[in-house]
């Protein structure tokens, strides 16, 4: 039997006490029955004795303090789970909002399921293609790994991010790919962007989207993340799925946190965010991964704005912490009109190493791999040396790698974003500019590969 409360005894939106409550518990979903006859949710923050603290999903407007009931559920926020899923967008609490029916659940699921046990991990090791060289090529995804992409405001992380989610597959034939993508209090345009090209490009058909608005409440923003893991839970546990996963943007799902935590009156921590900042971003993080006796997997591109293009700002600097790496974009390679503008050098897959080579991808990349990193580095420093001492300081081996850098930055990085590499395009590519080079430099490459691989002098 649910009980019914009529005990609020005050609201500061977006919390709400309630008295005199039994056998409540934290995180248990709650319902409040405005006079009007109108329902709104909430849920559980804190019990102490027979008082409740409640969050509210939804405007605090209209609620009358005496007139208003209360009725806790008896368990904590549900998402009804199903392969019908796929191809359907919903709002941020997993309701869809595409016009389409309900889902027909296979199943209801907690959506606040635990972070992955690390004994029962499978070690990440299989390639995953996005189609965009910098990532393939340099700073490969591997299937199970956290790699975010750091931006910056007005970079073009939407597009890139909508690219991924567009072309990323597995390669392999008996895999089935799935995408979980979920917007976390974007802006409707943004919003009708993401939708949009996955109609447009058919990719929809294997993607489920979570959109959550910028004007929607900052609780439903901290639940969006959590419902569009568990999705992707179930796909890649239950139903065998590779599951990529892209959550945009973590910076203001972090603000919503810092927002609820203000609400509550707790002591803040670095700028005003909860001290457990970084415990509840390993909450989410590390739900990604691959399990010992699964052959699904959940691979996670987290997408994160830095204030201020401040990577030492504690959200990238803690996400850097829980994630294998990092991609950047780069303001000046975006003035520079390269698209997608990402950032090569301080860029970084710390598991790139366990996704290439003889039956991954090709047994040459490891070598182009650093052997691109080598000239790219040496031909910005001549870049340097010739804007300050001019062309003529130059030797002319440092001129070549002047010339490569440029080649690099207009051929290699930007591609647009609807160019679709493949590895082997992408390598071949890299040794195409790599015959700008002399090739006594080509040192980080074993000369069998130079001999297979580099095109010859027509």
């Amino acid at each position: 039997m649910i009980k019914e409360y009529k005990t609020i005894r005050e609201i500061a939106s977006p919390l709400m006490i309630v008295e005199h409550v039994e056998g409540v518990t934290y995180d248990e979903l709650g319902e409040i029955e405005l006079p009007s006859g109108q329902k709104r949710r909430c849920k559980v923050l804190e019990v102490e004795g027979d008082r409740a603290v409640v969050q509210l999903f939804e405007s605090a407007q209209g609620i009358n303090l005496a007139e208003s009931k209360v009725r806790f559920l008896g368990h904590p926020q549900q998402l009804a789970v199903s392969e019908d899923m796929l191809g359907r967008v919903f709002n941020g609490m997993g309701e869809p909002i595409d016009g389409g029916p309900a889902i027909l659940a296979d199943a209801h699921k907690d959506i606040n399921g635990l972070p992955m046990n690390p004994a029962a991990r499978a070690y990440p090791a299989e390639f995953i293609q996005t189609g965009v060289s910098t990532i393939d090529g340099l700073n490969t995804l591997v299937r199970g790994q956290k790699l975010p992409i750091f931006s910056g405001s007005g970079l073009p992380h939407a597009a890139l991010a909508a690219q991924i989610a567009r072309q990323a597959r597995v390669l392999g034939d008996n895999e089935t790919f799935a995408v979980v993508f979920a917007a976390i209090g974007i802006t409707f345009e943004e919003s009708e962007f993401f939708i949009n090209d996955f109609r447009r490009t058919g990719a929809i058909d294997r993607t489920v989207v979570f959109s959550n608005l910028a004007n929607d409440p900052a609780v439903e923003r901290i639940a969006t993340p959590r419902v569009a893991l568990t999705a992707a839970e179930y796909l890649a546990f239950e139903k065998d799925m590779q599951v990529l996963v892209i959550l945009t943007d973590i910076t203001n799902y972090a603000e919503a946190l810092r927002e609820v935590s203000a609400a509550k009156k707790e002591v803040p921590g670095r700028r005003g965010y909860p001290g457990y900042l970084y415990t509840d971003l390993a909450t989410l993080y590390e739900r990604a991964g691959r399990r010992q006796g699964k052959k699904g997997s959940i691979t996670m591109i987290p997408i994160l704005t830095m204030p201020e293009d401040d990577k030492t700002h504690p959200i990238p600097d803690l996400t850097g912490y829980i994630t294998e790496g990092q991609i950047i974009l780069s303001r000046d390679l975006h003035r520079k009109g390269i698209v997608p503008p990402v950032d090569v050098l301080p860029s970084l897959s710390r598991l790139k190493d366990k996704g290439i080579g003889v039956g991954k991808t090709r047994e040459d990349h490891a070598g182009t791999m650093n052997q691109l990193f080598a000239a790219y580095s040496r031909g910005k420093d001549a870049k340097e040396l010739m804007t300050i001492l001019g062309e003529a300081a130059l030797s002319e081996d440092d001129k070549l790698f002047a010339k490569f850098a440029d080649e690099f930055e207009r051929r290699y990085v930007s591609q647009g974003n609807s160019t679709n590499r493949s590895i082997q395009e992408t390598l071949d590519l890299g040794w195409e500019l790599l015959k700008i080079l002399p090739r006594r430099e080509l040192k980080r490459i074993k000369p069998e590969m130079i001999e297979k691989y580099l095109p010859k002098e027509e």
